[in-house]
């Protein structure tokens, strides 16, 4: 046999080895392959469902910071039965690494674990940016074989570190600030077993339906074998949607500053607490709702106790003065001011001092004596003395000229005695005397002392959000705005109007502008002066009452100041009340409103002027002047 022939076979022969190795290996693979299917074939067909937690919504500031709102916990969790004993130190070391833990904590859990082997929760307060790191750590933790398979009917499975939601935590990013008006919160576990919470004061509470209109994502449908969920037809994807944003009228750079300033002044008059508003008179919004008695709502202690009220709106007390511009426009209403009409001062006993100053006038209703705390030069008063120097006669026979009906429901239209319908929790009403009460006399025309205490803020009782409200008539020609805090919420991309403010007729245009001007007169000349700024129209009215207790009143004082600032362009209704400040020894004018009420409103208005919200015009001084 020749030598080519040789070669041919020995080639052929190669060739036929060659494809036989080939055949060898694919049938080994499809084999391999068989047994695979045919071993998970009969695995039953697990559904699966991953979920998105939901969180509850925002709370931001008109200038668009979120004065609160909702982060995500997630929950660390293993199942014991899967760590492997040999690598259970390394675990604890790079777990208490990564999660920030201590190592000891861990190790005490896991030692706690040992006679119930199974699942254990290492921590249910984990942040997002921890979840995501030891999400990778669960990846590299299965790489360095720290958790091991189990062999379990049909195959087996391998659990190793688990990250998944556990629920939510409120947070608070400027502490303090907007307290009492946001509120605070408390937390509950839902049907899920996830952390979530609710409001329990505030806005928190108010809106606490909105803020946790949420519903979770879901991702469901069948799982493969490599765990993984496979979509079709029967499979479920909803989206995660958030509770409502709350969105307000109140800036924070603004409410900052104002609630700065009454630190400033709660300090130096030693007082109990200090209350401010701003309004816009026309719509309604409340630019700030501030007091000087805050709290942190995370980390709320036995002291913070008696803050958690607001105030604004649950403490009633006698207004005093600040009344009297309510009582006396109800009567200009009715034409029952002559033009130029004078009224006796009741000062006529004793003689002028050196100043020319006659005594103080003292008016006897029925067993009751009821004197003036201001001197005049003269016996009878015009109303602008009535309004600028505060009588408390001029306004009490100014008054009697209303039937009990006229004034009972003259102040009720004025917002007394019922609810401001501010979107807050919890607000008082107020008291005031019935109509029958009022009527007494009506009919001999004789004086009436309900009429009479009421007509200048003695006998009754009114919230500071009831004033603020009040107030606004005498600023927006005769119309009286709901105060509102929220503006707007924004869920799930769509907007919707918190509310739709209509202002309600009280008094006709015309005694609405004769009373702003006679406001604007008690600062120019009277017991306001404190207030005025050159460049702005400003007007306003001080009010002093004792605060009564146990049916007696104790020598405890509330100072108020309410009025409003305008540029021409601009205007804002503007309340203070200072609640019981130091009146004592050399102190004793603090219980004056016209040395502590006003300082702080002047303050507040300059703090408008500091971050533009006001600007003082030389139109405004001549016109003034």
């Amino acid at each position: 046999m020749s030598s080519n022939k040789i070669e041919k076979i020995n080639k052929t022969k190669k060739i036929a080895i060659l494809f036989m190795i080939i055949f060898l290996f694919l049938l080994i693979l499809i084999i391999s392959v068989f047994r695979t299917i045919t071993e998970y074939r009969h695995m039953p067909t697990l559904q699966s469902e991953k979920k998105e937690l939901s969180v509850r919504g925002d709370i931001v500031s008109s200038d668009n910071f979120k004065i609160a709102s909702s982060k995500k916990l997630y929950k660390a969790s293993i199942d014991t039965r899967h760590l492997s004993e040999d690598k259970k130190e390394l675990f604890l070391q790079l777990f208490s690494i990564y999660s920030k833990i201590p190592y000891k904590k861990l190790k005490k859990k896991l030692q706690k674990a040992k006679n119930k082997p199974g699942n254990l929760v290492l921590s249910y307060s984990i942040d997002s940016r921890t979840a995501k790191n030891l999400k990778e750590l669960a990846f590299k933790l299965r790489r360095l074989d720290v958790f091991i398979s189990r062999k379990v009917k049909g195959g087996k499975i391998l659990r190793g570190l688990s990250i998944r939601e556990s629920g939510e935590k409120r947070l608070f990013s400027y502490e303090d600030t907007l307290t009492p008006v946001i509120g605070y919160i408390s937390k509950f576990e839902s049907k899920e077993g996830t952390t979530k919470v609710k409001g329990i004061k505030g806005l928190e509470k108010s809106y606490n339906k909105v803020l946790n209109e949420s519903k979770d994502g879901i991702l469901q449908g069948n799982r493969d074998v490599l765990s993984y969920i496979a979509f079709d037809k029967d499979s479920v994807i909803r989206k995660r949607i958030d509770g409502a944003t709350l969105n307000l009228n109140i800036p924070l750079k603004l409410q900052k500053n104002n609630e700065l300033t009454l630190d400033v002044h709660k300090k130096k008059l030693s007082a109990d607490e200090i209350m401010v508003s701003i309004m816009n008179s026309k719509t309604g919004e409340v630019l700030t709702l501030a007091s000087s008695n805050r709290f942190n709502p995370e980390k709320i202690r036995q002291k913070d106790i008696p803050s958690l009220n607001v105030n604004a709106i649950e403490y009633q007390f006698e207004p005093g003065s600040i009344v009297k511009p309510i009582s006396i426009s109800l009567v200009m209403d009715k034409n029952r001011i002559k033009k130029n009409e004078l009224f006796f001062a009741y000062n006529t006993k004793g003689k002028a001092n050196s100043k020319g100053e006659f005594p103080k006038g003292k008016y006897k209703l029925g067993r009751y004596t009821i004197g003036d705390d201001h001197r005049f030069k003269k016996h009878y008063l015009t109303l602008k003395d009535v309004v600028i120097y505060s009588s408390n006669i001029g306004t009490l026979k100014i008054a009697q000229r209303l039937t009990g009906p006229e004034f009972y429901e003259g102040y009720k239209r004025f917002g007394l005695a019922r609810k401001t319908g501010i979107d807050l929790p919890y607000e008082k009403k107020g008291v005031i005397h019935s109509v029958r009460q009022y009527s007494a006399g009506d009919r001999d025309k004789e004086d009436n002392i309900f009429k009479a205490t009421d007509s200048y803020g003695q006998g009754i009782t009114a919230t500071f959000m009831q004033m603020m409200k009040a107030y606004t008539v005498f600023n927006s020609e005769g119309y009286m705005s709901t105060p509102k805090i929220v503006s707007h919420l924004l869920h799930d991309n769509s907007k919707y109007k918190a509310y739709d403010n209509k202002p309600e007729k009280v008094i006709s245009k015309e005694t609405a502008l004769r009373m702003k001007k006679l406001l604007i007169q008690t600062v120019e000349e009277g017991t306001g002066k404190a207030a005025k700024i050159e460049g702005l129209e400003i007007g306003g009215k001080t009010g002093t009452a004792q605060i009564a207790r146990g049916g007696k009143y104790l020598k405890k004082y509330i100072s108020s100041f309410f009025g409003f600032v305008s540029d021409g362009e601009n205007s804002y209704t503007i309340g203070v009340t200072v609640m019981n400040p130091n009146s004592t020894g050399k102190y004793w004018y603090y219980r004056y409103a016209s040395s502590s009420a006003v300082p702080v409103f002047k303050e507040i208005v300059q703090n408008l002027i500091k971050l533009n919200y006001l600007t003082p015009k030389n139109d405004i001084i001549s016109k003034n002047k």
